[in-house]
């Protein structure tokens, strides 16, 4: 494959958010997905980057997690092929600013509508609540359900929601992005 073929296919990789409120699988489905077809994903930059906070994050700690979010994509966007699995978007630094701040970084606010993903893939709260000392709301998960169908919704997202617990969860996810990417349904062969 020629040097400019290999470079305009990669302006057809499809980039697929895995988002949701916190623990609902969104880190183990986007490994899976990534497995699954043979590709790389786009780790949670604001998990790595809270871990090492010894405070709660700040207004600039949201502003400097939105950078590395969009920096960490651009640096594996070439490592790709076809699809660009990403766990989370910057969409959570808006998000957890409207909840800590009562409001978002301008940053933030004017690049969504220029960030936009293919699929975003919506994980339902239906997993059970794992403790982990970087998730904050355990009594919030339907707040933040609604939240996150109000911001897809708000950004016209195509996006599909995935529910379900075991196999069924990541079947139902890898079947939102073989429909997506007109791929057949290997149950019809």
């Amino acid at each position: 494959m020629e040097q400019s073929e290999i470079e305009s296919s990669k302006f057809d990789v499809k980039k697929i958010a895995v988002v949701g409120p916190e623990s609902t699988g969104k880190s183990t489905m986007s490994a899976y997905l990534a497995n699954h077809y043979n590709t790389v994903w786009v780790p949670e930059y604001a998990r790595d980057y809270c871990a090492r906070l010894t405070e709660p994050p700040t207004w600039q700690d949201e502003i400097n997690m939105f950078f590395g979010q969009i920096e960490l994509e651009k640096e594996l966007a070439p490592k790709a092929d076809k699809i660009l699995i990403c766990d989370t978007t910057f969409i959570t630094v808006k998000i957890w600013s409207d909840q800590m701040f009562g409001r978002s970084p301008q940053e933030v606010l004017d690049e969504l509508p220029r960030h936009p993903y293919d699929l975003y893939l919506l994980l339902n709260i239906d997993l059970p609540w794992q403790e982990d000392p970087l998730r904050d709301f355990p009594h919030m998960r339907e707040h933040f359900m609604a939240v996150w169908h109000k911001e897809l919704v708000d950004l016209n997202a195509n996006y599909v929601l995935i529910s379900g617990t075991g196999p069924e969860r990541y079947d139902r996810a890898v079947a939102a992005i073989d429909a997506f990417m007109g791929l057949p349904d290997p149950g019809l062969g």
